[in-house]
């Protein structure tokens, strides 16, 4: 009797059967964290056995570190559509972030332009940059509305920098990255440098860093990509690298005469990279990569992602007291919403809903600003699990606001 071939529903669940976490819980979480798979967590732990094998400190193992960094900048500028000497390995969005900002040639009076959609940890070390350097910052609202026109509306002649993210993180609104650019560079009196980050995008979307035409990226491994923390990137365009000066600054990113003694910067992105690291995260961030693809292309991902989060955000608005920040379909895979009466959110029920949720094996979490809960569909997300979490959240909604009459 012959037998059928896999279906893409059996192909899912087979390869889902990797991932320890997803056997435990219904997870909603991948713009926080993205859950590891075995394969991953096994290549570190490779990692380190042959690492420690070789003796930590020695010639052999200073070869093997060596090799096994310029495997993953070559994995990473693969993924990103960029060169390899454009790339410093970091430790998350946030360095990268910081390694833009306080790099940068400033003069007491410039202008920096956020949206207002920025991670908190970017918006602190803005703030403290101004202090310390007599700049000037102001936010510009993005949220639902046309991004590349509010930016134009709010550049001043003094702005020098815009620091956006490709994909907000409290709305999953997609930015026109490149036409952002474009306007940004053509800025007059003076161009404006553009600082993104990257941290919702990468591992999610498609991405060709060079064909956005920006001057900064700054992401990370362990959200969209499924990688290990404590290891992200940061691409450097080669047109603004001469603009961009280290701020830490240790023996990898050196060079040294034969004394040892420094003589200058690497002539590439190792320049903003520092010291001694957890290179184990090396193997763990290519194994993670490698997982990813296993299943389909970039491409294909993105395009599943977008058709589950679409499911999700269609059915949350029928549900009368959820309101979904989006107006519109999504275009990424984070779905934000609120729970409130009469379009008045109300905190105290969305931490009642992640907890109770919780309870129930479901994952997903609170964000402040504006006070609202994201559910993030990756590839991995089943169509049953998004089901199961809207029955859910209208059994919990029913109970507490037609049950109880809340309101």
């Amino acid at each position: 009797m012959a037998t059928s071939a896999p279906t893409d529903s059996d192909r899912l669940l087979e390869h889902r059967q990797g991932f320890p976490a997803l056997a435990q819980h219904h997870y909603f979480n991948y713009g926080g964290q993205g859950p590891m798979a075995t394969a991953t967590l096994e290549s570190m732990a490779a990692a380190h056995r042959h690492l420690q094998s070789l003796g930590p400190f020695s010639t052999a193992a200073n070869r093997w570190i060596g090799a096994q960094a310029a495997a993953i900048r070559q994995g990473l500028a693969a993924e990103l559509g960029v060169g390899v000497d454009s790339l410093s390995l970091t430790e998350d969005v946030t360095v990268g972030c910081n390694i833009a900002l306080w790099g940068l040639p400033w003069r007491p009076g410039d202008h920096i332009l956020l949206s207002d959609s920025e991670h908190p940890g970017v918006v602190a070390a803005v703030q403290e940059l101004c202090r310390r350097y007599q700049l000037d910052y102001t936010i510009c609202p993005l949220q639902g509305g046309d991004g590349l026109a509010a930016i134009a509306a709010h550049l001043q002649p003094r702005t020098r920098l815009l620091v956006i993210s490709h994909v907000l993180w409290n709305t999953g609104q997609v930015l026109p990255l490149a036409a952002i650019a474009d306007l940004c560079h053509q800025h007059r009196p003076q161009p404006v440098w553009v600082l993104v980050d990257g941290a919702q995008a990468v591992g999610m979307l498609p991405l060709n860093l060079e064909q956005l035409g920006v001057d900064f990226y700054a992401f990370t491994g362990h959200k969209w990509w499924c990688g290990p923390a404590g290891l992200g990137g940061l691409y450097v365009n080669p047109a603004a690298l001469a603009d961009l000066r280290p701020t830490f600054i240790g023996w990898r990113g050196i060079t040294t005469d034969g004394a040892a003694n420094p003589t200058g910067w690497l002539p590439n992105g190792q320049r903003f990279e520092v010291a001694t690291s957890d290179y184990s995260l090396y193997a763990g961030l290519a194994t993670a990569i490698a997982t990813q693809h296993q299943w389909g292309t970039p491409e294909q991902r993105y395009q599943r992602i977008r058709h589950l989060s679409q499911q999700l955000w269609t059915a949350l608005g029928q549900i009368p007291q959820v309101s979904c920040l989006s107006p519109t379909p999504p275009e990424s895979g984070l779905v934000s919403f609120q729970l409130g009466h009469r379009g008045k959110p109300d905190p105290a029920w969305h931490r009642h809903l992640v907890e109770q949720l919780e309870d129930r094996g479901l994952l997903l979490r609170i964000l402040l600003s504006p006070h609202c809960l994201r559910a993030c569909t990756h590839y991995l997300t089943l169509e049953s699990e998004v089901a199961h979490l809207v029955e859910c959240i209208q059994a919990i909604v029913i109970k507490q606001f037609v049950t109880k009459r809340t309101y």
